[in-house]
């Protein structure tokens, strides 16, 4: 159905609305052609009709459709516009649901009794951004926060306007209801579980990368299992919506209104991915609310027993951003580091979770697939900042990797050469961090393929659509396992990481870098 839209203001245009991508919950397919009147009398009541019903669509789904120009025809004539005189008579000022809360998503904040609640909205209210919220009912506490304009890069400039507020002294493991806007709207209500007290609780999370809002396969299994109460966080290991930044942000829209049913009730932890490079990931920075004063490019915190960092794997390809990014991540890593060493008595497990692996066997042309990936060795040549050696002097027990669409977990590894504990059991003590790749969760550019071929340190590989499970059961053994959505949520790998004393691994003096071996004859466990 075709009608001129004059309240989304589309300059001398017809708006064209895919009904049934409306109802699924993506992005509107707009198409735009040269029409200078709305019809002839007879039509005129049919056509007020379809523009009443198209204005209750637009506002009910938030879309950015009356940001493309700044007057209707009616305007730039002088002439009252009949349309938008209309509506305000019945909704007094239709304008009211651009302030509607939307993209509602929670972080923890910078220490245990906070957590970030983050937002959107298509205008500015003008009015203090707060939210409401307690144990048994909203008005027991209010939290204000912050406003900031965010302008998406395309040629149409859209904007909308991100909200921000930090939820303070909450109580460790309470329950707590909220909403979040302001005077001029509303949100629904949603809930969330302050982040329980000390080092011996033992959280549960779910772990996936690149997950887009077209193809998002492990999103419906997510959305349920988050209601039901199995996870206490998610992170989310780069790559969304594919790509936030399209369609002049439309996209990054609907993603957010598809992970709300997730973000809006579990803190969702996420890094940077290669698909939020444009504008210097400026999507992703205006977006998301993480932990630390990096932009949420790269920041660390604690969960139970285990030391979480979060890296940004991209400055390492993005050079055109700056080195200056790759070693203020660098030397800031290895002060987190070395204070996590001295506090290991009370938190032993450190994961490291970034978007570009140092290892993969897919058989693509990606870096992970070189002998001397960036992320692995540093930059080029010089070798310098890369992350290996250090996750191998500071003992990080597990690095969580996405980028490629599958599933693929690694032996002990350190250069190419598998570490093993032992034969028989090679993740009990072993000699060298393991890796995990897990980026398989759904998105329009579907699998990332194996070769017949397989290197020595693959332990197992999938290229099945699904999402990882972590849980520490205590200090000394983690378990994590892969959920197929091919096969109807089987958990088709699983192993358990046993450490029984937390340090650094020792580095081997002489390494070949020009081939690749194993040690402990560790073909014959493959």
């Amino acid at each position: 159905t075709k009608v001129y839209c004059t309240l989304c203001r589309q300059d001398d245009s017809i708006l064209s609305i895919s009904l049934a991508k409306v109802r699924d919950g993506r992005k509107n397919q707009t198409g735009l052609e040269n029409k200078g009147r709305m019809g002839t009398n007879k039509t005129g009541s049919i056509v007020l009709l379809l523009v009443l019903l198209e204005i209750c669509i637009c506002q009910i789904l938030d879309n950015n459709i009356n940001t493309m120009s700044e007057y209707s025809p009616y305007e730039r004539q002088g002439l009252p516009n009949p349309v938008e005189e209309l509506v305000k008579d019945f909704t007094g000022n239709y304008k009211l649901v651009r302030y509607q809360p939307r993209h509602i998503h929670i972080a923890y904040g910078s220490s245990p009794t906070e957590m970030v609640i983050t937002w959107s909205t298509l205008q500015n209210p003008n009015k203090t951004s707060y939210v409401e919220f307690g144990t048994k009912h909203l008005a027991e506490r209010s939290q204000n926060g912050s406003v900031t304009e965010f302008q998406e890069q395309s040629s149409l400039r859209l904007k909308q306007y991100i909200h921000r507020v930090v939820l303070t002294q909450l109580i460790p493991g309470q329950t707590y209801l909220y909403h979040c806007g302001s005077d001029m709207g509303w949100s629904e209500i949603f809930y969330f579980t302050a982040m329980r007290e000390g080092a011996d609780w033992l959280p549960h999370l779910a772990i996936y990368g690149d997950l887009g809002n077209v193809n998002a396969v492990s999103l419906v299994r997510l959305q349920r299992e988050t209601h039901l109460g199995v996870y206490d966080a998610i992170i989310h290991v780069g790559d969304f919506a594919y790509d936030m930044n399209s369609e002049s942000g439309l996209v990054g829209d609907a993603f957010m209104d598809q992970i709300q049913p997730i973000a809006g009730y579990l803190p969702y932890m996420v890094c940077p991915g290669n698909h939020e490079w444009s504008g210097n990931f400026h999507q992703y920075k205006n977006r998301f609310t993480m932990p630390g004063n990096e932009n949420s490019m790269f920041y660390s915190w604690n969960m139970g027993p285990i030391h979480f960092i979060s890296l940004s794997t991209e400055f390492y390809y993005f050079l055109q951003y700056g080195i200056a990014p790759v070693i203020r991540q660098y030397e800031w890593l290895e002060k987190d580091l070395e204070e996590a060493n001295r506090t290991r008595a009370e938190r032993p497990w450190i994961i490291t979770y970034g978007h570009r692996p140092m290892y993969c066997s897919n058989d693509d042309r990606d870096d992970c697939t070189k002998h001397e990936t960036l992320v692995r060795v540093g930059i080029p040549y010089f070798h310098w900042y890369g992350l290996e050696d250090m996750f191998m002097k500071y003992g990080v027990d597990l690095s969580i990797w996405a980028h490629e669409h599958s599933y693929e977990r690694l032996w002990p590894t350190y250069n190419h050469k598998v570490y093993n504990g032992s034969l028989a059991e090679p993740y009990r003590n072993p000699k060298a961090l393991t890796h995990v790749t897990t980026g398989s969760a759904g998105c329009s550019e579907k699998h990332d393929p194996f070769p017949e071929t397989r290197p020595e340190w693959t332990a197992y590989r999938s290229t099945d659509y699904g999402f990882s499970r972590l849980k520490p059961l205590n200090n000394t053994h983690l378990y994590f396992e892969q959920l197929s959505e091919d096969q109807d949520g089987k958990i088709i790998d699983s192993f358990y990481l046993i450490r029984e004393k937390h340090e650094g691994y020792e580095i081997p003096k002489a390494i070949a870098t020009n081939n690749i071996d194993i040690h402990d004859s560790v073909e014959n466990s493959l």
